[in-house]
């Protein structure tokens, strides 16, 4: 045995953790750790560093490296103090030693093994920046050589779900309260890298249906569940709260917790200790840069951040009431104390959706997202939100592809366990041509909130623009089940069954894709036209229609130009394509992806005109 095969057998961990994600790096770590040459093993290490400099070169200088020295840029990198002081020690060893690759026996095999250790250590933090989770067993010989209890919970993955909190008081009032509470406890815990914490969006469904433990684990796809109850008296609080392994039911860690809230340091202090009790109770490794974010008091009196609480019990609802209800109490709460950043974060987000949903025009809607994401930047740039905010805004507003990777993957290093910032980045991933790095993340976003419509959507949608036409078809039927009529799910199995050729399902989606442009009797019409004449046919009936409804309300002209194309009119297609450009249209960046529809467009000098005005990979149509 090799006195580097500890180092192999992590570095091979690593490798399965790649795969998938990083085309280049994949490739070059897969020849490592297969390889049995002490020379070659210098080779491919040198070579997964030049891949990892090459990215961050690009990524964080923003710039090609081309053929600049790999000392250059590691210099570089550690003047502008992107990368950590220990990393890129590591990089200089791993940089100078590696060369002797090239010259057998001019080194000794004891300096192999931490040529591989620096690699690892480097591999590690970089896997971690680019937002992918990787899974390291200790590969030391003592580590298993006996069987006990706790050894086979360390085996289990650190998978939990914090079931809504109970509340215990007379009344509903302060429901708000407890949820907030229940809420940050579970920020906190998404803090940590070595957890995998669902969201609460899947969870909420399980509040007051008393299902077994057993049950909802299962279907959650967790180990470990957290319950919890709480009252609140004036501001007399109490709370209690229990972890527990859901297999047998069998209780880990229990603590009550009695407080006379005074100021809103009383209250984190309680969230503090509950997610760091977790977290010990599981064995998982808190970071320094993890514990700093999880203990940072927030600089807010207690009747702000009551009303930020108030804010956020309206937030998700997603109605227009809700959401003016929801700005109402932020808005209160910034007249109070105008320096606490999440104020502002909620005010851009809340912003954000009026504008997607056109309850306001973008001219009053984009102003003030804008002014309040610089403020709560300005204020605290250590806000994921705001960073998710930052990337999603660069991503469909301004066509920034660079700088929202930048910002996706900072937001995801604050939290890693945000579904929707990880479907999002997909979203861009699929735009940049990165099919692989998309369908990784989207498959990380899905088990972090597996029982939401809203993430299943997405993430039907990252299949299908990937081209798994069947995975994302299936996943579109499992929501029409439970809501035949959802417009954005027949949307999914409309363009799904299509690339799968499946008319019938396409014909049947129609329906309810396009209730307030198709009556019903023009609807059973298109069904004689598609039975009769094809599925041509039938959309060549579609588009009258569309353009009709268009002239006097808004519609996507990218909606309107992969229609065009199932009508097999490539040219009106070109139209709508260049009109969703000219009227800055968010889904004219999905014209590279799309599940490759616009393929027969790809060698087009107007299609790709587009592509380069908007700085899009141009795709090759073989």
């Amino acid at each position: 045995m090799n006195i580097w095969s500890a180092e192999i057998k992590e570095l091979n961990q690593i490798y399965q953790s790649v795969k998938g994600s990083s085309p280049k790096l994949e490739k070059e770590l897969g020849k490592l750790v297969t390889t049995d040459d002490e020379n070659m093993l210098l080779v491919y290490s040198r070579r997964c560093l030049e891949v990892i400099i090459t990215d961050l070169c690009e990524i964080e200088l923003k710039r090609h490296r081309g053929t600049e020295p790999l000392q250059r840029v590691i210099d570089k990198l550690n003047k502008e103090e992107i990368v950590p002081h220990n990393i890129i020690v590591s990089m200089h060893s791993v940089n100078s030693m590696s060369t002797f690759g090239a010259h057998p026996k001019e080194f000794e095999m004891e300096q192999v093994k931490p040529v591989l250790g620096n690699l690892k250590t480097i591999l590690k933090w970089h896997l971690k920046l680019k937002g992918i989770d990787i899974k390291i067993v200790s590969t030391s010989e003592n580590v298993f050589t006996t069987k006990s209890k706790s050894e086979d919970v360390s085996k289990l993955e650190k998978s939990i779900a914090i079931l809504p909190f109970r509340n215990d008081s007379q009344n509903d009032e302060n429901t708000y309260f407890i949820n907030g509470i229940m809420e940050e406890i579970l920020n906190n815990l998404q803090t940590i890298r070595e957890l995998r914490v669902i969201s609460r969006t899947s969870v909420e469904q399980y509040r007051d249906l008393g299902k077994p433990i057993p049950e909802i684990a299962k279907e959650l796809g967790v180990n470990y569940i957290v319950e919890g109850s709480a009252q609140k008296y004036g501001s007399n609080f109490r709370l209690r709260a229990q972890l527990i392994k859901a297999e047998h039911e069998s209780h880990l860690w229990g603590e009550s917790f009695q407080q006379n809230i005074i100021d809103v340091e009383d209250i984190f202090n309680i969230q503090i200790k509950i997610a760091e009790s977790i977290a010990t109770e599981l064995k998982a490794v808190i970071s320094p840069e993890e514990k700093r974010l999880i203990e940072k008091i927030p600089s807010a009196d207690l009747n702000v951040y009551e009303e930020y609480l108030k804010a956020r019990s309206y937030w998700n609802d997603f109605t227009k009431e809700s959401i003016s209800k929801a700005l109402e109490y932020l808005n209160s709460a910034i007249e109070k104390n105008p320096n606490w950043a999440p104020l502002y974060a909620g005010q851009a987000e809340l912003w954000m959706w009026i504008q997607q949903t056109g309850w306001e025009d973008p001219s009053v809607a984009a102003p003030n997202i804008f002014e309040n994401l610089n403020k709560a930047m300005e204020l605290d740039p250590d806000l994921a939100e705001v960073r998710y905010l930052n990337a999603a805004i660069a991503q469909l507003v301004e066509w920034d592809w660079e700088k929202s990777e930048k910002e996706f993957l900072k937001s995801l290093a604050l939290n890693p366990n945000n579904a929707f910032t990880r479907l999002m980045y997909a979203q861009l991933l699929l735009i940049l041509k990165r099919e692989k790095e998309a369908l990784t993340q989207s498959d990380l976003a899905i088990r972090l909130d597996p029982l939401n419509p809203a993430t299943k959507l997405l993430y039907s949608g990252t299949l299908v623009q990937a081209g798994s036409f069947k995975a994302g078809l299936s996943v579109a039927e499992e929501l029409v089940l439970v809501h035949p009529e959802d417009m954005l799910a027949n949307a999914m199995i409309e363009i799904a069954a299509y690339g799968l050729k499946e008319y019938d399902k396409v014909i049947g989606a129609v329906k309810h894709v396009f209730p307030l442009m198709i009556e019903e009797d023009d609807y059973q019409s298109i069904v004689r036209i598609y039975k009769e004449s094809g599925i041509v046919a039938a959309y060549k009936e579609i588009m009258k229609f569309m353009e009709s409804y268009s002239k006097n309300n808004p519609v996507s002209p990218i909606d309107i130009a992969y229609r065009y194309l199932m009508a097999d009119q490539p040219e009106k297609a070109l139209d709508w394509i260049e009109k969703g450009f000219e009227t800055h249209d968010p889904q004219t960046t999905y014209i590279t992806a799309t599940g490759g529809f616009f393929k027969q467009l790809y060698n087009n000098p107007r299609f790709n005109a587009v592509c380069e005005k908007m700085n899009l990979p141009i795709p090759s149509s073989e």
